[in-house]
């Protein structure tokens, strides 16, 4: 069934011509008029969705940019307020714990040298600071047995061990040294690498 004579045809007054509408025709037109619009949204959707998709990258890489400077500030704030407290620590709290363990720690070593090589007569050189204390724990340890040797030319927690043919050496002078070398060190590298930032 036809409508063709419920509706004016424009195109047909154009060119003179009368055109006549079928339902096929009609059908047509509307499938193509559909594809238009189909095409036309399905564009603008991919347009929207190219567009959120820069939007969020771009949000997306400044976040992490501003994240990445929050990290770095909190990270330096944080170096910065422990430095004086670990620099404090290597020249307060770890020599007191030095001077403290030196007892320990060297009748740790008698004991295992004694297992090891048997009972050897054992010689200890030490710093006059550091003869009060010793005598105390040879005195007090019957397992040990050394002959304490005062030696002005060590310093506190110096100590040089004679077993036999055997020397060993411990000097927590040394070690808290290094320890604080590499507290400044990892500092001044932490320093160094801000800068170059």
């Amino acid at each position: 069934m036809s409508i063709t004579h419920l509706l004016e045809d424009f195109d047909a007054m154009q060119d003179g011509t009368e055109r006549i509408i079928t339902d096929v025709s009609l059908e047509e037109e509307r499938l193509t008029a559909f594809e238009t619009g189909y095409r036309a949204g399905w564009d603008d959707a991919v347009k929207a969705q190219d567009d959120d998709g820069r939007r969020i990258t771009a949000d997306l890489a400044q976040n992490l940019q501003d994240l990445r400077f929050t990290y770095e500030e909190v990270h330096g704030a944080v170096m910065q307020a422990l430095k004086p407290l670990l620099l404090q620590m290597v020249t307060t709290i770890l020599p007191r714990l030095a001077e403290e363990s030196l007892g320990p720690r060297l009748a740790e070593m008698l004991h295992d040298l004694a297992r090891e090589q048997g009972r050897l007569r054992v010689e200890l050189s030490i710093s006059p600071e550091d003869a009060p204390r010793l005598a105390h724990l040879i005195e007090t340890d019957p397992a040990i047995e050394a002959t304490l040797i005062e030696d002005d030319t060590l310093g506190p927690g110096q100590v040089f061990l004679r077993m036999g043919e055997t020397e060993h050496e411990i000097d927590l002078g040394e070690v808290l040294a290094g320890i604080d070398a590499a507290i400044r060190g990892f500092f001044d590298q932490t320093q160094q690498g801000k800068a170059s930032v």
